[in-house]
């Protein structure tokens, strides 16, 4: 009710706004294409951007490509815990992919142009894609906390089924969150300029493009990613903080070290991962300079996704024997 609320007003606002604005200028030209300037600078310094990105680019699919490949072929890893690594693996293969290419080419390229529409699909995809790993995140700390606080249980409670209904439903809800405030977005007038100071199309750019000011598409674009990043953030430190009171009990010190092992590599990847979104978009400081921006957002779009690989399988001792079985 809220949200059909907040809708039907911005659409009020909207219609009264942009008929306003054609009454100012009948003749006025709303843009078709978007130029996204990304990395400017001498041509040199853009082939090292290149050359850089390519790299973590391939190591990425590569690593994450080995995860799943391992994960479908090893019939030992045919476990909940497994099962959500070779997803999580399989996700990052698809989010890396989702700016990546066009980052790529957008550096090579003279006009560095990108259409309206695919502005917009680029947007979708990109933050579908983070809202699922956010959602991913947070299961595998739930996995862990089953795994460490119940082990008994964990058995009869982490099934199959269960697994599979949570792989599903991180899939399906993940790219169910982002077609509204894609809609209100894409319905504000954009008359130029069409320069966009990113390689991504980010909401941040395109509000600040728009003919008309939109505070309550903001409001609503504001309230979806604050939810949709701390809602799963939360539920992690939940998880983790029952784990870790649960790991001081042990009386083993070898107990205490496999677990925090375990668990130290999970938080390593939230605290990089969820550490840029917040700086990025619900900070007080997400105005920061258009240089920092870009290295925040390169950052959890291309450098989490290649060392995700690394510090889940690479300390995993399941992982690095199946590893060596598999390739030989």
């Amino acid at each position: 009710l809220q949200c059909s609320l907040l809708f039907t007003a911005w659409l009020f606002t909207t219609s009264v706004s942009l008929t306003a604005l054609e009454s100012q200028n009948t003749t006025m030209h709303f843009v078709t294409e978007f130029v996204l300037l990304g990395f400017p600078g001498q041509r040199e310094m853009q082939n090292f951007f290149f050359s850089l990105i390519l790299v973590i680019y391939l190591l990425t699919l590569l690593g994450n490509g080995v995860i799943v490949c391992v994960v479908k072929w090893d019939k030992r890893l045919h476990t909940p815990m497994y099962i959500l690594l070779g997803n999580f693996a399989f996700l990052e293969i698809w989010y890396i992919s989702s700016t990546v290419p066009n980052m790529l080419v957008n550096i090579l390229s003279e006009t560095k142009t990108i259409s309206f529409t695919g502005c917009f699909l680029q947007f979708y995809f990109f933050f579908s894609l983070g809202t699922t790993e956010c959602f991913f995140l947070s299961v595998m700390a739930y996995d862990r906390y089953l795994a460490i606080c119940h082990p008994l249980h964990y058995p009869s409670i982490m099934t199959g089924k269960l697994c599979m209904i949570l792989v599903c439903v991180c899939w399906v809800s993940g790219f169910l969150c982002y077609p509204i405030p894609i809609v209100l977005i894409s319905q504000l007038p954009f008359c130029g300029p069409n320069i966009i100071d990113h390689f991504v199309c980010d909401p941040g750019p395109l509000f600040a493009l728009a003919c008309i000011p939109a505070p309550s598409t903001e409001l609503i674009c504001y309230t979806f990613n604050s939810v949709i990043i701390f809602g799963p953030f939360l539920s992690i430190l939940g998880s983790y903080t029952l784990v870790l009171r649960a790991v001081l009990r042990v009386p083993s010190g070898a107990g205490q070290t496999k677990a925090f092992s375990t668990c130290g590599s999970h938080l390593m990847v939230v605290s990089l991962f969820y550490g840029t979104l917040m700086v990025m978009y619900v900070s007080p400081t997400s105005g920061n300079p258009a240089g920092m921006q870009k290295v925040v957002t390169l950052v959890y779009s291309a450098v989490t996704p290649l060392i995700n690989p690394l510090i889940y399988s690479l300390r995993n001792k399941d992982m690095k024997i199946a590893l060596k079985k598999v390739l030989g």
